[in-house]
C-alpha cells in the first residue's frame, strides 16, 4: 500500500536533480574545473543548487551546507552572486574523510574530501570572477578554513599535592605549545561570540606583533615581555576588547597594573588574560 501511495502510476519517482542534468551535470562541473571528472563521485549540479538558493528572497543570506562534499553549494553561491549582484555568504561543513588510495582524487594529491572542496572553491571563484569581467570586480570569492579542535588551554586542574617540579615548569604558559597566534585569536573570537569572517590586520608595536580584528572589535597580543609602554600603546587603540596571555608581561608589576592603565587610557575596553 505504501508503494502504491508513492507510485500511483507504478512508475519510479523521478529526482528533481534530473531536471538539471543530475550527477552527470555535476561531473561536467568538476571536469571543467579540474580536467578530471572522476575526482569526486556523484557531485551535485551547480545549476540545481543555484536554483534552490535563488528561491530565497534575500541576496544577503548565509547558505549552510552540513554535508558539503566537493563544495558545490559554495560554487553555486558565488555564481549566483555574480549573476544578480548578491552578497550571499556560505558555510561549508565537511568531515575530513580520507580518499581511497586507488582513487583519482588520491592520485591527484587530495588526501581527503575537504582538500577537494577547498581547491574547488579557489578554482570556481577565479573562473567566475574572470567570466564576469567588469561586473565581477567587486565579487567576493574569499573564504576561511576553520577546523574543530580541542581547547587551546592546558589542563591544569590538579590538587596541590599532585604537583611536581616538572609540572610547575610546564605551567609557565597556560596555552598548549602547538598552538599558533591565529589559533589563540580565533579561539578568543569564539569565546566572545564574535563573527569569524571579518577582516583582521597585524601591527608591530615596540617590536611586538599585535592582532587587530575588524578595526578594533578585538585586539590581541600573545607575545612575551610586554612592558608598560607597550601596554599603553595597545590601550591607545581604543579597542572594544583586548586579550593577552597570562605569561605575556615582562614582570608581575606590569601584569598587576594593566587594568589601572586601561582605566585611564581606554576605560571602555574589556580586558581578558588567558
Amino acid at each position: 500500500q505504501f508503494k502504491q501511495y508513492l507510485n500511483p502510476n507504478g512508475k519510479k519517482p523521478r529526482s528533481m536533480t534530473m531536471d538539471f542534468g543530475g550527477s552527470n551535470e555535476g561531473k561536467i562541473n568538476i571536469e571543467i574545473l579540474f580536467k578530471n571528472s572522476k575526482l569526486f563521485g556523484y557531485p551535485k549540479s551547480v545549476k540545481y543548487i543555484l536554483s534552490l538558493i535563488s528561491t530565497i528572497n534575500n541576496k544577503d543570506c548565509i547558505v549552510l551546507d552540513f554535508f558539503s562534499g566537493s563544495a558545490t553549494t559554495a560554487h553555486a553561491v558565488m555564481q549566483l552572486n555574480a549573476e544578480d549582484g548578491g552578497k550571499r555568504k556560505f558555510i561549508m561543513v565537511q568531515l575530513p574523510e580520507e580518499t581511497d588510495e586507488k582513487s583519482e582524487a588520491f592520485k591527484a594529491g587530495y588526501k581527503n574530501i575537504c582538500e577537494i572542496g577547498k581547491e574547488r572553491i579557489r578554482r570556481a571563484g577565479e573562473q567566475i570572477k574572470e567570466e564576469a569581467g567588469l561586473n565581477g570586480q567587486d565579487l567576493d570569492i574569499g573564504f576561511r578554513v576553520l577546523k574543530l579542535d580541542s581547547s587551546n588551554m592546558k589542563d591544569i586542574y590538579y590538587s596541590a599535592d599532585e604537583y611536581d617540579q616538572g609540572m610547575l615548569e610546564n605551567m609557565q604558559s597556560n596555552t598548549k605549545e602547538d598552538r599558533t597566534d591565529l589559533d589563540l585569536l580565533f579561539g578568543c573570537l569564539v569565546d566572545w561570540g564574535l563573527e569569524l569572517d571579518k577582516p583582521y590586520t597585524t601591527k608591530v608595536i615596540n617590536g611586538h606583533k599585535v592582532h587587530i580584528y575588524n578595526d578594533g572589535d578585538l585586539v590581541a597580543c600573545f607575545e612575551k615581555d610586554l612592558d608598560m609602554k607597550t601596554i599603553d600603546e595597545i590601550a591607545k587603540l581604543q579597542a572594544l576588547r583586548v586579550v593577552f596571555c597570562d605569561n605575556s608581561f615582562i614582570d608581575s608589576a606590569t601584569k598587576i597594573n594593566v587594568a589601572e592603565h586601561f582605566k585611564m587610557i581606554a576605560p571602555d575596553t574589556d580586558i581578558r588574560v588567558i
